[in-house]
């Protein structure tokens, strides 16, 4: 879940970059360890990393895990994603497809009656497909000031951390705006479109979304460091603390937001996962292993951002030219005390997947275009 507390400042922080795990390949990433130590310079507490190629696994940290007592970061480390938890929620939706139990051309009222409705939104008119890739023109429920003030701000946030809030009183908050445009005549990120992308699940299956992630993607892929947390506060371990300015600008004091109540985010950012299980289920995705061809070209048919230069937005996936020409699959997440991303190229061959433990500062595009870049020229 990106938000208004995610962006950058130039406070310096002492950190060693510390070398590969047992076990890991030692050898290049000479430029993706100085963008790690680059970003912890910037500000960021600690950094972890984990990245697969044709020679092996390769992983690192950078900075600390806990500002109180200096422990460094680990690459075991588990940590709230965001919204890469939007790529595990198309892929239950288009295996619900491929099973014909809906289509993604059903309109979101057809699976959630009279739920879009409100301000001149009308849930009548979007698609589900236009959920996933960000078209419905749906209001983002995370820019409402009031939900800003009382969940990602430092008073409201420290009040209200443990607070439960159910998807539809979400959804409720983005009702009372007006829609960005008109559906499909527009792309816009909004938080609010993965929160009904849950609850259509919820609808087709008649469970909650979180189980069937479990059941189709975290189990069949052994992703153990992976789960959908539901209210559960607390990070599971081994995991590093998470810090936020809880704040407009990304100075002044620094907060510990290691534990909250994820429900905030719901099915568009609460998911819970470590780099190697990233890394391993954007190589299965990209390799067939979840999808039928079908599905899987509809989830990579792409439209354009406008926001985002070089990229483009599929369902729940997104595609970026880097500057050497790789062109790169995955999502990133942001959400309070952590930012992540997830990237693999299209034959699944080379991934990486990295945390920051913090989310005012730090440049994870520099980090991305290192690894698969290397040294700028």
């Amino acid at each position: 879940m990106r938000t208004t507390l995610v962006t950058a400042t130039a406070v310096a922080l002492c950190a060693v970059l510390t070398g590969p795990s047992l076990g890991a390949h030692s050898g290049g990433h000479v430029a993706t360890r100085a963008a790690l130590r680059a970003a912890v310079a910037d500000g960021v507490p600690g950094a972890t990393a984990t990245a697969r190629d044709a020679h092996g696994t390769w992983q690192a940290t950078a900075g600390v895990g806990d500002l109180r007592t200096d422990r460094p970061r680990s690459t075991a480390d588990r940590y709230r994603v965001g919204s890469i938890t939007k790529t595990f929620v198309a892929t239950v939706l288009l295996q619900l497809e491929a099973e014909g139990r809906l289509s993604l051309d059903d309109t979101v009222d057809e699976w959630l009656p009279g739920v879009v409705r409100g301000n001149g939104h009308d849930g009548r008119a979007v698609s589900v497909r236009r959920l996933l890739n960000h078209t419905s023109g749906i209001s983002d429920y995370t820019y409402d000031e009031d939900f800003v003030r009382t969940h990602l701000l430092k008073d409201g946030f420290l009040e209200h951390r443990y607070d439960t809030v159910t998807p539809s009183e979400l959804v409720a908050v983005a009702m009372t705006h007006r829609p960005d445009f008109e559906p499909g005549t527009g792309w816009k990120y909004s938080n609010t479109n993965y929160v009904l992308a849950g609850m259509v699940i919820e609808a087709v299956t008649g469970r909650p979304y979180g189980d069937e992630i479990r059941d189709r993607v975290i189990e069949p892929l052994h992703l153990r460091a992976t789960s959908v947390p539901g209210t559960r506060a607390a990070l599971p371990r081994p995991s590093s603390r998470a810090y936020s300015k809880l704040a407009r600008t990304p100075t002044g004091p620094t907060y510990d937001v290691t534990t909250l109540n994820p429900s905030l985010a719901s099915a568009a950012g609460e998911m819970i996962s470590d780099s190697a299980d990233l890394n391993r289920f954007y190589r299965a995705l990209l390799g067939g292993r979840l999808l039928p061809p079908r599905q899987l070209e509809a989830m990579k048919t792409t439209v354009e951002t406008r926001e985002f230069a070089g990229a483009g937005y599929g369902l729940g996936l997104i595609a970026r030219e880097l500057s050497c020409g790789v062109r790169v699959w995955g999502h990133g997440g942001g959400i309070h005390g952590s930012s992540s991303e997830a990237v693999t190229t299209a034959d699944g061959r080379h991934s990486l997947a990295f945390n920051f433990n913090g989310d005012w500062s730090g440049d994870s595009e520099a980090v991305v275009e290192a690894e698969f870049c290397g040294d700028p020229r």
